[in-house]
């Protein structure tokens, strides 16, 4: 097949979640001989050029970017209080990013145009005027949700009335954009869920893939217990349970357990947490291979109080054969079974006991960690869930042809 991947950032490298659920598709299908086009957004906030792009990825995807300024703008912010317009979407809409869309359009034929995330939706009428590829939407999550539930946690009661504007425009943009597509891969089950009552066209949930060879299990050159953290901490949910973690329950484990020491690695991260916030906590910032610093750890500690979508974080850990603990809102989306092969905890005493847990009975947390590892190869092998999206690709244009 010919695709066009439209993204809201580049997929390579993939160092954080959004970049990796992109990259784990579009690497699949190219590396399995299909023709792949990537038009990617770069900002300040994430930047990459064509030339930091190695040479066989960039022959592989033909990935081109556009510069887009996301910044946020106090005067744009404040008037969009006064619209009805989400104001996460409106950034993403350049007059550049048209132009490369539309001569990309016009030098290519392709069979199915695929866009990254809702934030990319303003581009739908640009594909549907210079293309009769079907037009698909990769859903990574239920985007207003995340803003919802950020909202509810906010004390300050003039960010939570913005943050419940943000949330509430842009959930009635989601509402309004499911119906211009030709399909929806949502990320989960339950995002699936949320899409299907508001539109006629196919819905499926596709989560992330993996390739199970490239995430082999090494318990034995784990540090114990080896408690860690890894995600980018611009990304606001992460700080947000972060913080939650740190204040609500690290103290409490370090007074049970003064030897307990957490290692946080990430991109980003914020001026508070690197100057001693807590005792026992190592904060290593940006690593050079997630893979690796993982594999020095045991336990990983995933405290997500908002969010959306599935955590990737959690299915590389769980890959390597890593106990997990976080809490229900962490592991949406993942087929798990508590105390089976992942521990979730949504309380601080929750959170507590289960560090407790595996701390008094490694052998039994060393089990939870293989039944993860086996979960993830049964379930989310990156070359199976990349054929269920060709097999959907498919019965689109089938559809199509019929209707047509």
């Amino acid at each position: 097949m010919r695709i066009l991947f439209l993204c809201n950032k580049s997929p390579w490298p993939a160092h954080e979640g959004g970049p990796m659920a992109m990259n784990s598709i579009i690497s699949g299908l190219a590396s399995e001989g299909h023709f792949i086009k990537v038009l990617a957004v770069v900002s300040d906030k994430f930047m990459v050029t064509e030339a930091d792009v190695p040479k066989e990825y960039r022959n592989q995807t033909q990935i081109e970017f556009d510069y887009i300024d996301l910044g946020i703008h106090a005067t744009d912010a404040f008037f969009n209080l006064f619209t009805r317009k989400s104001y996460h979407v409106q950034r993403f809409i350049a007059q550049s990013y048209r132009k490369k869309l539309i001569r990309i359009l016009n030098e290519y034929e392709f069979d199915v145009v695929q866009l990254e995330t809702l934030f990319m939706t303003p581009y739908v009428e640009v594909v549907r005027k210079h293309s009769n590829a079907i037009v698909v939407l990769r859903a990574h999550n239920i985007e207003h949700l995340i803003w919802k539930r950020m909202a509810s946690g906010t004390a300050n009661p003039l960010k939570r009335l913005y943050l419940h504007h943000l949330a509430s425009t842009l959930q009635r943009f989601e509402k309004q954009a499911a119906s211009l597509f030709d399909g929806i891969a949502a990320i989960t089950p339950k995002d699936a869920a949320f899409f299907r009552p508001l539109t006629t066209v196919p819905v499926i949930d596709l989560p992330f893939g993996i390739e199970p060879a490239e995430w082999a299990t090494d318990t034995e050159t784990a540090l114990w217990p080896g408690l860690y953290h890894i995600g980018s901490m611009n990304w606001m949910p992460n700080e947000e349970g972060i913080k939650w973690f740190l204040d609500e329950v690290w103290l409490v484990l370090k007074r049970q357990f003064p030897e307990l020491s957490i290692t946080l690695a990430g991109r980003f991260m914020p001026s508070w947490l690197v100057s001693g916030y807590r005792p026992g906590v190592e904060v290593a910032g940006e690593v050079p291979d997630a893979r690796q610093f993982a594999l020095a750890h045991s336990i990983a500690i995933v405290p997500l109080l908002s969010g959306s979508g599935i955590r990737i974080k959690i299915i590389e850990a769980m890959a390597l054969g890593k106990v997990v603990i976080t809490t229900s809102i962490g592991a949406e989306g993942i087929q798990y079974t508590d105390k089976g092969n992942i521990l979730i905890a949504d309380s601080p005493v929750d959170f507590v006991e289960a560090v407790s847990f595996c701390l008094a009975n490694p052998q039994e947390a060393a089990q939870i960690g293989k039944a993860a590892r086996q979960l993830i190869v049964e379930k989310y092998s990156r070359k199976t869930l990349n054929n269920r999206l060709l097999e959907f690709y498919d019965q689109l244009i089938n559809h199509r042809e019929k209707h047509s």
